[in-house]
């Protein structure tokens, strides 16, 4: 096996890759590394490899049975999540659930277009 130590690579299958790399870019602060839309696109943010993979892609069709959002998801770093989840609803996007808060931070879930689970985080204040 090759390693690489430049990107974390996570593969989300989405049913229109454009709309999901519109998604990404424009709302999350990736960047669009590649695309052969409509089958396959990559879109980037800081050490992380988004693979958006349509119907049509080869990374969809490895797949025995219909694939479906399950509870998996990315993990995005929020420094001021209360501002991030006013910026997103004001750009017309629905969470999954409601904030959340516990011992290491808050979260709350995005969806993207294809009903894939974004974790958007802010962490806790830690002392020292």
């Amino acid at each position: 096996m090759t390693a690489t130590d430049r990107f974390a690579s996570v593969r989300y299958l989405v049913d229109d890759v454009q709309a999901a790399v519109d998604f990404y870019t424009a709302h999350l602060g990736f960047t669009l590394g590649f695309s052969a839309a409509p089958a396959f696109a990559e879109v980037l943010r800081g050490p992380l490899r988004l693979l958006l993979s349509g119907p049509a892609s080869s990374g969809a069709r490895a797949t025995p049975e219909p694939a479906v959002p399950g509870r998996n998801r990315i993990h995005l770093v929020c420094d001021d999540l209360d501002t991030e989840i006013d910026r997103l609803r004001r750009a017309g996007l629905t969470f999954h659930g409601d904030l959340v808060s516990g011992p290491g931070g808050r979260q709350i879930l995005l969806t993207d277009p294809a009903g894939n689970l974004v974790e958007l985080f802010e962490p806790a204040d830690r002392p020292g």
